[in-house]
């Protein structure tokens, strides 16, 4: 697939920051593009597809915000990957801000269900995290393929787009990685103590101990063995591969002290993540991102951001 140039001459020339946005056709993705873009930031929008990038791309620069180009992006695939990197350095030599949007739930929905819960107040936020597992269990199920494809696109895919992007943002002056994450990824939802201490024992974390914990998920949850080993039970896969997103936050910001590393809480938001069932716009919600990735120098790196303000693992 050929990559999207649009207006190319006037883009490439431009001197401001350059930010990449991974899944930012939609949702908090196209509303923190916007609210970049608004900050006079450069932003490349990347979309799993070419078409969903162009058709966002152009709602934007209708509404005034010109220095916004799309670029196809599918997080699992390395080729796909390798596109976009060769796309921004040819365009832009460098990468000032990385946002790791792209995110998938893990779930397979009941319609009937969801409606159901929807018109009893499933909107609030609250009542979703006291709900027995019953009740959520009516709404959604858990099928092992979506878990995997949960972990694979969450944790690997965005930990691929990162890697992959380092070298460019390694030539700003000013590098930001912003990874979204979720009130979902604190390690409170993990009750087996073991794991719970090797993922809060970053100083002798790494990447592959991290694999591993990751494998034996995976393993508990293909046997349905995740209440007798400790794992959570509600959004199983996708509470996992967010608690893997900070943690591995915390990693890189350990191992690049010169590269801002923050994960994000964007609240709990009406996308189609979270089947509209959110209680937070999709452009409030992109107001904790955008103001990570806008942190002055001298801005914290390494921490959790529950909304706007820094909060406990």
């Amino acid at each position: 697939m050929a990559p999207v140039l649009e207006e190319k001459t006037d883009v490439a020339s431009t001197k401001r920051r350059v930010a990449v946005v991974t899944g930012g056709h939609r949702g908090i993705g196209l509303e923190i593009c916007r609210q970049l873009a608004s900050n006079g930031i450069t932003v490349v929008l990347a979309s799993i597809t070419e078409s969903l990038g162009l058709e966002a791309t152009k709602n934007l620069k209708d509404s005034g915000l010109v220095d916004v180009v799309s670029h196809q992006l599918d997080v699992t695939d390395p080729v796909s990957i390798d596109r976009l990197i060769k796309f921004v350095e040819s365009q832009f030599k460098k990468v000032d801000i990385l946002v790791n949007n792209v995110g998938v739930n893990g779930v397979t929905l009941n319609k009937d269900g969801l409606e159901a819960y929807k018109n009893n107040g499933g909107n609030n936020q609250k009542q979703v995290l006291e709900d027995s597992l019953d009740a959520i269990n009516k709404v959604m199920s858990q099928p092992y393929n979506a878990g995997e494809e949960c972990i694979k696109t969450n944790y690997y895919g965005n930990k691929a787009v990162t890697e992959a992007f380092l070298p460019l943002l390694q030539l700003s002056n000013s590098p930001r990685i912003v990874n979204i994450s979720s009130d979902r990824g604190e390690l409170q939802w993990i009750s087996n103590e073991m794991v719970k201490a090797e993922l809060s024992d970053i100083d002798n974390l790494t990447e592959e101990k991290m694999d591993g914990i990751i494998q034996r998920f995976l393993r508990d949850f293909k046997a349905d063995k995740l209440s007798e080993n400790g794992w959570p039970l509600m959004l199983a896969a996708y509470t996992v591969s967010k608690i893997a997103v900070s943690t591995y936050t915390r990693l890189l910001a350990r191992k690049y002290d010169n590269i801002l590393v923050n994960c994000v809480h964007p609240g709990y938001c009406k996308t189609d993540l979270s089947s509209f069932t959110g209680y937070l716009t999709p452009e409030e919600g992109a107001k904790a991102p955008v103001m990570v990735a806008l942190l002055p120098d001298d801005g914290p790196s390494g921490v959790y951001f529950s909304q706007m303000e820094i909060a406990p693992f």
